[in-house]
């Protein structure tokens, strides 16, 4: 009886918080609060006084809709997270956000919300407990000893990632991966049979799960906890379909009207009296349900002193493995010597395309950082990103490299998945226009501060035969557009060397690299240091102030440096401009800005991608304005006028015809009508 008290207790802060907000999705709480209660009072491995623990269990709410129910729950287990957090559900600057997220609120350990995302980051998870286990665990020390939980909707599975990400941890045997699906059948439009037809359990099975079902998952809680501790001695992942009632008690029961809206004044009180609780007061926690769950929170910290004993003693007869596991997880630093792996490449100056030198540099780094992670989508060979290390594989969870397959949606949001872990940095590789593929994986990454580096090559309309349908004409816009995420697009081995530098050191933003396909001439006068600010001078044909800047990135700044020797000869004052990532020069002073594109003297941009956001840099943009085409990368860059010879024409054109070796004079308004 106490046991089912916490359980109501649970679904009636839930519904109180939705109508207090009067908005949000109280259906799934009262449906799934008996498994909430059971994982956290009996199953869970959690101290809320270290609510960032190294070893502690994970608990992901993949269907972040019901997230009432986890800020319930994170109450009344002692996180930091108070009544009146609860209160303040969804309210502008509260800790209780519309879904869960990561940096909000305190035991949240992924950013859900978007469907299937969070079974994804789940898997990633899995796959880093799996990895640090085998690094760092040794007999009667299983320092790592993680569990990852992951409560999922009928819309998770409807989502094409957990799809992917299902078959990837069926295929890696990922045995500390446990879901519990809430089968109630019901989504926004109505019964799932409206869309929605498949064996769920048949379909896991088919990709190598245990499979597990409990009929009665509204009232039948130590069927609950019996599903939940076979799936821990299971030897593969387990989905456990949990038959539910959406909306459980309440005048909605078992229909879509108890999904996403609150259930009115009415309906609270309705399923208060159903549940045998007191109708007349909102937001009550009984003290017999503090009581149960204080017992509860000193269990937790009592799992987290043991695990420091453990430690202490693990230190003392692994005095080099608990160093590292201190550095990695403990003071999150990089190892002390880790730029010098960098120095080598300085003075590289083939004729070789950026994703060459990315692989060479990737080499190198993974030497010298043993906490770097990661794989490709099917394209190791094209991405160069293979590294010293076997491949992650049941039998080899020490492998460092990932065999993604061809799903690059689950591989990024995996890899968002071993960010929220800890410990490890994580990059996936594919080419930048498939990037798209995975959008919703990235944005919700960018959202999350989630540290990932993405491999990006064959970057533009150069990459060839392939076609428009791989080439990335519209991509860098869209990345550029995105908060917090930081994108590179190098023009030689010195920039390469400076956007690994950027995205190591930068553990909050998520960093792309936009790789060539071709090979680009390395340039005189590039500069490492300088590109760390997102754009510099690169070279100017005399002092004092240019006449024309011309500003480029990647593969078209060797153009740049073209042109100029042909403008130079008409006694122009020429300016080139080297602009690896617009991003991190926007984020530098207005007086560094204005000191590298100096205001009133005109600008022309140069990228073989859409000139939209350029507007903000150049006067005037030379760029892409359809999709490409197929046929050799050095065909389609003359078809698009990717040449020094189109670019000084269009610059003449555009400021008139050069008289006494000067420009004519044009106000900047009138250049930008133009």
């Amino acid at each position: 009886m106490e046991e089912l008290r916490c359980i109501n207790t649970l679904r009636c802060l839930s519904i109180d918080m939705v109508q207090k907000a009067n908005s949000g999705h109280p259906g799934m709480p009262l449906g799934m609060a008996p498994a909430m209660h059971i994982l956290y009072s009996r199953i869970l491995k959690f101290s809320s006084k270290h609510s960032k623990w190294s070893s502690r269990d994970r608990f992901v709410l993949s269907n972040g809709h019901g997230c009432a129910l986890l800020y319930s729950m994170l109450h009344l287990a002692g996180y930091n997270v108070s009544l009146d957090d609860l209160k303040n559900f969804r309210q502008s600057g509260s800790n209780t956000p519309g879904h869960p997220e990561i940096n909000i609120t305190d035991g949240v350990e992924a950013t859900t919300g978007p469907l299937g995302q969070g079974i994804a980051n789940a898997v990633g998870m899995a796959i880093s407990q799996e990895h640090i286990a085998a690094r760092f665990n040794k007999p009667n020390f299983p320092i790592a000893d993680s569990k990852i939980y992951v409560f999922c909707g009928d819309g998770c599975l409807q989502e094409g990632i957990s799809s992917e990400a299902c078959s990837l941890a069926g295929h890696l045997k990922l045995k500390n991966l446990i879901i519990i699906y809430d089968d109630n059948s019901i989504t926004i439009d109505g019964n799932t049979s409206l869309s929605f037809s498949e064996d769920i359990p048949m379909r896991f099975k088919s990709c190598g799960w245990n499979t597990i079902t409990v009929e009665n998952g509204n009232e039948d809680i130590d069927a609950i906890e019996n599903a939940i501790r076979e799936a821990q001695e299971s030897d593969r992942p387990t989905i456990i379909s949990l038959k539910t009632y959406i909306g459980y008690k309440s005048p909605f029961e078992n229909t879509s009207k108890a999904h996403g809206a609150p259930l009115g004044i009415n309906g609270v009180s309705a399923t208060k009296d159903a549940l045998n609780m007191d109708s007349s007061k909102s937001f009550e926690i009984p003290n017999d349900v503090k009581e149960f769950y204080a017992n509860i929170i000193e269990k937790g910290n009592k799992f987290y002193d043991d695990w420091e004993k453990m430690f202490t003693e693990y230190s003392k007869q692994w005095p080099n493995e608990a160093a590292e596991y201190n550095r990695i997880f403990i003071e999150k630093k990089l190892p002390n010597n880790w730029k010098e792996c960098l120095d080598q490449f300085n003075d590289d100056n083939s004729n070789v395309a950026t994703r060459s030198i990315s692989g060479k540099i990737l080499k190198v780094i993974a030497d010298c950082v043993p906490e770097l992670v990661g794989g490709c989508a099917d394209l190791t060979p094209s991405c160069k990103t293979s590294f010293n290390t076997v491949d992650f594989q049941p039998g080899s969870y020490h492998g460092r490299y990932f065999r993604f397959g061809i799903r690059e949606h689950a591989m990024i949001a995996i890899c968002n998945g071993i960010s929220y872990y800890g410990g490890l940095i994580p990059f996936s590789a594919t080419f930048l226009n498939f990037i798209t593929y995975a959008w919703g994986a990235v944005r919700v990454g960018a959202l999350s501060h989630a540290r990932q580096i993405y491999i990006m090559t064959h970057d533009s309309i150069a990459l060839g035969e392939d076609g428009p349908t791989h080439q990335p004409v519209e991509v860098l816009p869209l990345l550029r557009a995105t908060p917090n995420l930081v994108t590179f697009r190098p023009a030689d081995v010195r920039e390469v060397i400076a956007s690994y530098e950027f995205a190591f050191e930068n553990q909050t933003t998520p960093i792309v690299l936009s790789l060539t396909r071709q090979s680009v001439p390395s340039l005189v006068q590039s500069d490492r240091y300088k590109a760390l600010k997102g754009a510099y001078i690169l070279q100017q044909t005399s002092e004092g102030l240019p006449d024309i800047i011309l500003i480029g990135s990647g593969s078209e700044v060797h153009l740049l440096v073209e042109t100029s020797v042909k403008l130079e000869k008409k006694g122009m004052n020429v300016r080139i401009v080297s602009s690896p990532s617009l991003d991190v020069f926007e984020q530098q002073s207005i007086e560094y800005r204005r000191k590298i594109l100096v205001p009133d003297v005109p600008v022309v941009s140069v990228e073989a991608s859409s000139t939209f956001g350029w507007a903000k840099y150049a006067h005037y943009n030379i760029g892409m304005t359809t999709f490409g085409a197929s046929a050799p990368g050095s065909e389609n860059m003359k078809r698009f006028g990717f040449t020094s010879e189109n670019i000084l024409e269009k610059i003449i054109s555009l400021f008139g015809e050069i008289t006494n070796n000067k420009f004519h004079t044009i106000g900047l308004l009138e250049c930008q009508r133009r």
